[in-house]
């Protein structure tokens, strides 16, 4: 009868050895009760719990509303634009990531009818001068808090450019484009937001809110009304020089990869 007991209990304790995919469990072989040892009994399964692993890597695309800050709100209100940014977890469980950022926003296009010197006005052209700000940048992003709500703040060192463009035509008929001015500055970035998850696996989707602080010291561009056009056909450029540093509110989605 001791025999008996015992081989019950070293087989039970080899099965405990080698659990199931995913859970470890016993069979069932029975257990003790109040009553003595009951056959048809089975020990309750313990359930492996695993933990959320942060994406490996993320691409994001946004569309951003910027404000002009200080002495740039004296020559426009608002602009518009979007940007593209990635990371990738290099430590602390990937809540510290190295992240690129690249973007653009129109703060200011006027248009106006062009007329060619040796046809007049019988083919009627449009000339459109717009005004863009370009940036990139790459820095650290840290992650403060795990889960479904994701906030973060990040930094970067890069570059900012103004950039007035003139085209004639319209749609896919364009006849020509210059650069009428450009400038230039090295740029610093100051951010923080939150990513929201809204769907889980091996790529998951978050919605991704932001506020980015550009600081890109004193820079020279162009506004509305700063290109002056003469009869004989030459032209004034009369060029602004203040510090452009602007707030960037972002609304957009991102995808993790590899979350093994």
């Amino acid at each position: 009868m001791c025999k008996s007991v015992g081989l019950l209990f070293l087989i039970s304790a080899l099965r405990l050895w080698s659990p199931a995919q995913g859970e470890a469990q016993v069979p069932s072989l029975g257990c003790w009760t109040d009553n003595g040892w009951d056959a048809s009994c089975s020990p309750p399964v313990v359930h492996e719990v695993r933990r959320q692993v942060m994406p490996r890597a993320f691409f994001g695309a946004s569309v951003a509303l910027a404000e002009p800050v200080g002495d740039l709100g004296n020559f426009f209100n608002v602009g518009g634009g979007a940007q593209f940014e990635g990371g990738y977890g290099i430590a602390l469980n990937r809540r510290l990531r190295l992240r690129g950022d690249l973007g653009f926003m129109i703060y200011g296009s006027e248009q106006r009818d062009y007329c060619e010197a040796h046809y007049g006005c019988r083919v009627e052209l449009k000339l459109t001068t717009t005004n863009s700000y370009f940036f990139w940048g790459i820095g650290p992003e840290f992650v403060l808090m795990t889960g479904r709500f994701e906030p973060y703040v990040y930094s970067t060192v890069g570059s900012s450019h103004f950039l007035t463009n003139s085209e004639l035509g319209e749609g896919e008929k364009k006849w020509g484009q210059t650069t009428n001015y450009s400038d230039g500055v090295l740029a610093f970035k100051m951010a923080g937001g939150m990513r929201v998850r809204v769907t889980r696996g091996k790529n998951p989707v978050s919605l991704d809110l932001g506020v980015d602080r550009h600081q890109n010291g004193i820079a020279n561009f162009l506004t509305k009304g700063d290109i002056l056009d003469h009869p004989d056909g030459s032209i004034t450029i009369n060029s602004n020089r203040a510090a452009a540093n602007l707030l960037m509110f972002r609304l957009g989605v991102t995808i993790g990869f590899g979350t093994n």
